[in-house]
């Protein structure tokens, strides 16, 4: 999780102590060797295996935009499943070299829990105060993060055959915390989900620089998840959040998952893990209706 420079003087020594207590004897991710890497971004119609830049009409003339990632198999006419995704904190790098940018074409934890097939992948941005830009630390207008949200993931359904009843939210670092901090925002957004996957770190679990991190606010928002499923993945160990919700939702349907390594990063999913394959798992279960998963990249 990116930390921004003020505010945290006390906090952030004590958290990074927490968060990397015993993980130098953890192995690092990258002695797995990749078997997937995500499409480049380009300009033009999105079409099948293509990754594009796209823009909600109202923000046109603007820095905002958001990625749409249309399967290999896509083909006009047919349904199917989307992943939504909300990027970690950027300028972001630790001691293991793990970076993140916070940037919505650097995103990669939809692509892997997909493979790049059978799913429609988006990413969204989190939006400036002065709803020009992208917001690379935190929130920005969270109003406007919403309402862009509200926009886009209909609309992808609408016009490149998105099944709305199998619509995942998933997020890594701050976009795990946006997962219930975005997603369960009001009523009319969280609507859109039928599942989560929150990959390194969880709202409500830490407090934060922001106004509404306190577990007050993070319960309100959490009784907007009802019944769905959410995938909760840390490296270690992520006993601090089954603690928090053994207490603040006992009655929730949250799938566990440690991983076996040091780094903070999406990239496990990029590679073939134990891990990545219990993810696609709890993906198929949840969306038994769509058989689409992917793997490796195509020759």
């Amino acid at each position: 999780m990116t930390l921004t420079p003020t505010g945290l003087a006390f906090t952030l020594p004590l958290l990074a102590a927490a968060l990397s207590a015993g993980a130098e004897e953890w192995p690092d991710i990258r002695s797995v060797p990749l078997d997937l890497t995500v499409p480049p971004l380009a300009e033009g119609t999105p079409a099948a295996g293509k990754r594009v830049r796209a823009v909600a009409a109202e923000y046109a003339g603007t820095a905002v935009y958001h990625t749409l990632y249309l399967p290999l198999d896509w083909e006009p006419g047919r349904r199917y499943p989307v992943i939504v995704e909300y990027a970690g904190n950027g300028p972001y790098q630790n001691a293991y070299g793990d970076t993140c940018t916070g940037k919505v074409e650097d995103c990669g934890l939809g692509y892997g829990s997909s493979g790049g097939k059978g799913f429609i992948w988006v990413c969204l941005p989190t939006i400036s105060a002065d709803r020009q830009h992208h917001q690379l630390q935190w929130w920005g207008d969270v109003e406007a993060t919403v309402a862009y949200c509200l926009t886009v993931v209909p609309e992808v359904c609408r016009q490149y055959g998105g099944d709305p009843q199998a619509v995942l939210l998933a997020g890594f670092s701050r976009g795990a915390i946006a997962c219930n901090y975005i997603g369960l925002h009001d009523d009319a957004i969280a609507a859109l989900w039928c599942g989560f996957i929150c990959h390194s770190h969880y709202d409500g679990v830490l407090a934060w620089p922001y106004p509404g991190s306190d577990r007050a606010a993070a319960a309100r928002r959490l009784q907007r998840l009802g019944g769905r499923p959410q995938f909760i993945s840390h490296e270690v160990s992520s006993r601090a959040t089954r603690e928090y919700l053994a207490a603040a939702c006992p009655q929730g349907r949250f799938t566990f998952v440690d991983l076996r390594y040091r780094n903070h990063t999406d990239s496990w999913v990029r590679r073939d893990t134990a891990e990545r394959q219990r993810l696609r798992e709890w993906v198929r279960n949840t969306l038994p209706g769509h058989s689409g998963q992917g793997g490796p990249d195509p020759e």
